[in-house]
């Protein structure tokens, strides 16, 4: 994941592992009432116009109604152009002919700012047909920071999460500032409610990944503050990794009491290996020697 990227690429990534956590921003920006168990389905992002082909960041189905939704790490005035670009080749594809008419959709759009805090909930054009006839499109803007972490919570829109950090990039948090005590007390509290939404309700992978995606953000936007960045390391990268082991001694044990233990452990050494750990690592994660895990590993 390149710095230039990496804001593009944990945004795609939340849609691709947990498309759901994307209903509640819908309902948020929309006014809708989607439940967050409904089908989701992730529509083609590539679109060949005559000048090219053209990606857009997202483009979903729900209940038969199209969404887009843009992601800008910083506000950019001729976004609203780009933005009936995109329209106009996602509604081509879903021309239709009705009573003898075609007919084309175009999709709920919205703009996601991950930088700023504007005032302005719409941005639009005004288009102009050879009739004269005016027609203005409008598309609404999203502003993570105008959330608090509290409004973030209770209206579930874990989807901003890993977003959340950008607002305190300006500021000094290596020195003994206040707002470092407040960074990490809100992040204690973000764990908290993430660890009863999530793992309560049996949902660890949607948990971890979460979890991950935060810290990837984090650790970009805190990378020349240390003291910072080790904080908060600390409040949401080491419950991710005492969960990981938690789960996978637990899924020894219970191999093991039906299996027999060492197939157990030969398993749970098998997927910390898939997962990129070494044999030292193991047998730390699993409180093994490591002449143990190696032995699995020559096994294997």
């Amino acid at each position: 994941m390149t710095n230039n990227t990496i804001f593009d690429d944990v945004f795609r990534t939340l849609l691709e592992k947990m498309p759901e956590l994307a209903v509640p921003l819908i309902n948020e920006v929309f006014g809708t009432s989607y439940p967050e168990d409904i089908q989701l389905i992730q529509k083609r992002n590539e679109h060949q116009t005559k000048q090219g082909e053209i990606i857009t960041d997202s483009h979903l189905l729900i209940a038969d109604k199209a969404y887009h939704i843009e992601c800008q790490s910083t506000s950019d005035s001729s976004m609203i152009i780009r933005m009936v670009e995109y329209d106009f080749s996602i509604s081509l594809e879903s021309l239709q002919q009705e009573d003898g008419k075609y007919r084309m959709y175009f999709p709920a759009s919205c703009i996601l700012y991950l930088r700023g805090t504007s005032c302005r909930k719409l941005l639009s054009i005004e288009i102009v047909m050879p009739d004269g006839t005016l027609t203005k499109y409008k598309v609404p803007a999203i502003y993570v920071g105008h959330y608090t972490k509290d409004e973030i919570l209770q209206k579930r829109l874990f989807f901003l999460l890993p977003f959340y950090i950008m607002r305190y990039e300006k500021i000094a948090l290596d020195t003994e500032h206040p707002k470092l005590q407040k960074m990490l007390k809100e992040y204690q509290e973000i764990e908290k409610c993430l660890e009863a939404e999530f793992l309560e309700d049996g949902k660890e992978k949607a948990y971890r990944d979460l979890m991950e995606l935060i810290l990837r953000i984090s650790d970009y936007i805190l990378r020349n503050q240390e003291k910072a960045k080790k904080g908060l390391g600390d409040v949401m990268g080491g419950k991710v990794l005492e969960l990981e082991s938690d789960r996978l001694i637990q899924k020894g044990i219970q191999q093991g009491l039906t299996q027999g233990l060492e197939q157990g452990l030969t398993q749970s050494v098998l997927a910390l290996f898939r997962k990129g750990k070494n044999a030292e690592e193991i047998a730390d994660l699993l409180d093994l020697t490591l002449e143990h895990v190696k032995k699995i590993q020559d096994q294997l």
